[in-house]
């Protein structure tokens, strides 16, 4: 049996800032991974003054993000897919939506189009965001509605009969990356080993945003080898990552020593688990008892086929 990971996320970049270094280390075991951009990230401004390709981004910037997209997955080695919706941006002042945008689209007709990619990709585990989107992005919220609702109808019978045999994923995990515990432990190291760092004022703002968030992490995934990975994931999103940007404040080296973990929470499950995990497959048994993911090739999905 070979095991499958989907890792949903609300805009491309977000693969890459949320988990990358997961979905990296779980490639490296052989396991089939797939990303899904439920938007194409439209709406996005460009974050980094210093882009080479400044002049398409002016000129096409969803062309280019759906290039930086392509050019991450293959810095990551996973398959990738467009869901096919439009970013909706940050809400107006008014909380109202660009009309045809994601999270303006009724749940019941773009939750469909994730059910059928759970049909056909058969995932085992699926990562996605909490309640809150991380952040209150409206994608990111939807991103969680979204999640959830297929998760449920791809494993019943009488929902969508259209769209594919039933699959019943067996765990679920919100992401839990930006929290408190492993920013305190990134912060505490680094001023610790440069007393006097210039970043001391950004540290002890980020620290103030994460500080009243609940731990809510009950897995935490050793990973530190493909933290380099994850880096230069990031950086294939040139024109939302610059390069002083604080993704970079501490090397990978210190981070290996202060927190070499990326952080879930279990949200669902049909398998037994613990209190504490160290592996998003736990409990996941195959059928015969001889499970050796290591070799597996790729299954082509679709990828970069928009699904909506």
């Amino acid at each position: 049996m070979t095991l499958r990971l989907l890792a949903v996320h609300a805009h491309p970049d977000d693969e890459s800032s949320k988990g990358a270094a997961t979905t990296a280390a779980y490639r490296a075991r052989g396991i089939e991974v797939l990303v899904v951009s439920l938007t194409g990230g439209e709406r996005g401004d460009i974050l980094n003054p210093q882009l080479e390709r400044m002049s398409m981004a002016e000129r096409d910037l969803p062309g280019l993000r759906r290039q930086e997209m392509a050019d991450a997955a293959a810095v990551l080695d996973v398959q990738h897919r467009w869901l096919g919706y439009y970013d909706s941006g940050m809400p107006s002042e008014d909380g109202s939506l660009p009309a045809n945008s994601f999270a303006s689209i009724p749940v019941e007709i773009s939750g469909e189009a994730l059910v059928r990619v759970i049909r056909e990709f058969r995932p085992h585990v699926m990562t996605t965001y909490d309640e809150n989107g991380g952040y209150p992005h409206p994608d990111h919220i939807r991103c969680h509605v979204i999640s959830m609702f297929a998760f449920e109808k791809a494993a019943s019978a009488d929902a969508y009969p259209n769209a594919g045999e039933p699959w019943q994923i067996s765990k679920v995990y919100y992401d839990q990356i930006f929290n408190y515990p492993r920013t305190k432990a990134n912060v505490d190291m680094l001023l610790a080993e440069e007393p006097e760092s210039p970043l001391a004022e950004e540290l002890a703002e980020m620290l103030s945003w994460v500080k009243d968030r609940p731990d809510r992490a009950t897995a935490h995934i050793p990973v530190a080898d493909f933290f380099t990975k994850r880096d230069d994931a990031l950086r294939a999103h040139a024109c939302q990552i610059a390069p002083d940007s604080r993704f970079f404040f501490w090397s990978n080296d210190l981070q290996r020593r202060a927190w070499p973990f990326e952080d879930f929470e279990l949200a669902h499950s049909t398998v037994p688990t613990r209190d504490r995990e160290d592996d998003l497959f736990e409990g996941i048994e195959d059928t015969d008892d001889s499970l050796d993911t290591r070799d597996s090739a790729h299954r082509p999905l679709h990828t970069n086929e928009d699904t909506a």
